[in-house]
């Protein structure tokens, strides 16, 4: 769960920070106080899309950072250890910086890491439900996402999506392979020649750095020898020699010690250059036994890089990159080997299709167990919501031909009443209707999230009332397995929270900036009374604030 928020110099809030605790949080405040301002804070630093936007204005950088709980022992921690991201046990802190020049720096327990990376980890952390998804479950991509995320089965989507795509890819193939059939020959012809070519100089990654060193060792093979003999004359074998000089002054002062201890720090610092340029000494004589004068080998060397140059060249690429640029057509020419071979590719197409189609075949029978379980349990959240008699069914319809999204279109129907037949959800009328729909569908789907925290951002927008009031006790209920956040302007949810946090904002030295407060159970009655009368405050409506806080 999220055991603390903090943020700074964020759109208009300052500096802002929030300990939160586990079940049913709720946040309030007047419109334009900053209240989703903490939602898109939490989107960001699951791996949210952001940009110098929203950096406060009148400085340089935001910062955002949230603190989560999580199982020691759980799937996160072992991907946290699997990429070295380790923090302290049970506890993973992201932090996320935001500047004018619309650079991002994402971190995960202090440790540098992509977007992308950021984003794996927050899928597992947060769900966030926005206030305008009833708008995106109108398409049918988000419905056929939902359905597929309500199933489990994701991956499998994905897996057939790709299935689909290399399928087509080699059916495009074959075709070209019929059409081209002799462009594509002079290709293979010559690409052959070019793999012959470069299968001749054997070549190896990393090769070219290696050449280069060792024709520089070898082409200064006279100088190295020079300056390695030149540092022993001087260190040991030359008259007045250094090795000597410090071990005569060494010895002379050691002597000298007797009558002042205080030389004795001199004498051991002189005895360790002494002891270390000995090394040296030693170790240059070494060097110089090994160094070779080969001008063979230096021919052989130089033989070697002007064939690579030449090659490199020819192939317009740098040496380093030959290696790459053989495996690159290498690879090409099996593809080409393959689009010649007419019967060879029509079992690639018929293997792919056939990959293809029990993948999809796998997902119409996930999404058909999904999709009735789906339709009761909306329906059955329908009822909660002042839509008695209403029906939600998740319909699968065949498609005429295959598609990377499966063998069946998805789509959402809905019936408001119990004499109303099912219509799809694209062609309800009612604003009403469709967000209190949305906020069913949400409600269960959110109940399947494997996640530990919930976000929902003003998504009981359109609906008042009792139907308000059930809207809270289903949050509340889903806050005793799961941390649930939600962002509110109705005093009947805000009063099923087990905490609850104002956001205000005010004006200070010309700019805006956003305040955020836990509320003592006083304070929660006047913030309750605020929602309930607005401006005009009255004992009347803080007693109805206090009943209300009081059920």
């Amino acid at each position: 769960m999220l055991r603390s928020l903090a943020i700074r110099d964020f759109a208009i809030a300052e500096r802002v920070e929030l300990e939160l605790g586990p079940g049913f949080t709720v946040l309030t405040g007047e419109t334009g106080a900053g209240k989703s301002i903490l939602v898109d804070a939490i989107e960001l630093l699951v791996g949210g899309r952001g940009d110098a936007a929203v950096v406060r204005e009148g400085t340089e950088r935001a910062e955002l950072s949230a603190e989560f709980e999580i199982d020691a022992r759980g799937a996160l921690a072992s991907w946290l250890t699997e990429g070295e991201l380790e923090g302290d046990a049970g506890t993973l802190i992201l932090r996320r910086t935001l500047d004018l020049g619309g650079r991002s720096r994402c971190f995960i327990n202090g440790h540098p890491v992509t977007l992308a990376q950021m984003r794996e980890a927050g899928e597992q952390l947060v769900d966030i439900h926005g206030q305008h998804e009833h708008q995106s479950l109108l398409r049918a991509a988000a419905q056929r996402e939902l359905l597929d995320a309500h199933a489990g089965a994701e991956s499998l989507a994905r897996d057939t999506a790709e299935a689909y795509r290399a399928w087509r890819r080699l059916e495009t193939l074959a075709a070209e392979a019929q059409a081209r059939s002799a462009r594509r020959e002079a290709e293979r012809a010559e690409l052959e020649d070019k793999v012959g070519e470069l299968g001749r100089l054997a070549l190896r990654e990393g090769e070219w750095d290696e050449l280069a060193a060792e024709h520089s060792r070898l082409a200064h093979g006279s100088s190295l020898l020079a300056g390695a003999q030149s540092a022993l004359d001087a260190l040991s074998e030359s008259e007045g020699a250094c090795l000597g000089q410090l071990a005569a002054v060494a010895s002379r002062l050691r002597a000298l010690c007797a009558h002042d201890p205080q030389l004795r720090a001199s004498v051991e610092l002189l005895e360790s250059a002494e002891a270390q340029a000995g090394e040296a000494v030693r170790e240059m004589r070494r060097y110089a036994e090994r160094i070779e004068l080969d001008p063979q080998a230096l021919r052989a060397v130089e033989a070697r890089i002007e064939a690579l140059h030449g090659a490199a060249r020819k192939h317009r690429v740098r040496p380093a990159e030959l290696p790459g640029l053989a495996q690159e057509l290498k690879a090409r020419l099996d593809e080409l080997a393959l689009a010649v071979d007419a019967e060879a590719l029509e079992r690639e197409v018929a293997a792919a299709s056939a990959r293809y189609q029990a993948a999809a075949a796998k997902l119409s029978e996930k999404r058909a167990a999904a999709a009735r379980a789906l339709s009761k349990a909306v329906s059955e959240a329908m009822q909660q919501l002042a839509m008695a008699g209403g029906r939600f069914a998740v319909a699968l319809r065949p498609l005429p031909a295959p598609g990377a999204s499966g063998a069946e279109e998805v789509e959402f129907e809905v019936a408001a009443h119990a004499s109303l037949p099912l219509r799809p959800l694209a062609k309800v009328a009612s604003g009403g209707e469709l967000s209190r729909i949305s906020l069913a569908v949400q409600l269960v789907a959110s109940r399947a999230s494997p996640v530990g925290t919930l976000v929902f951002d003003e998504v009981d927008a359109g609906i008042g009332g009792a139907v308000a009031e059930t809207v809270g006790r289903s949050l509340k209920r889903l806050g005793r397995d799961r941390q649930v956040l939600c962002v509110t302007h109705l005093p009947q949810v805000a009063a099923q929270g087990d905490e609850q946090w104002s956001v205000s904002r005010a004006s200070a030295k010309g700019r805006l900036a956003s305040t955020v407060a836990r509320l003592d159970p006083a304070a929660r009655v006047e913030e309750l009374a605020r929602m309930l009368g607005g401006s005009a405050i009255t004992a009347t409506t803080r007693r109805h604030a206090a009943e209300m806080l009081g059920k």
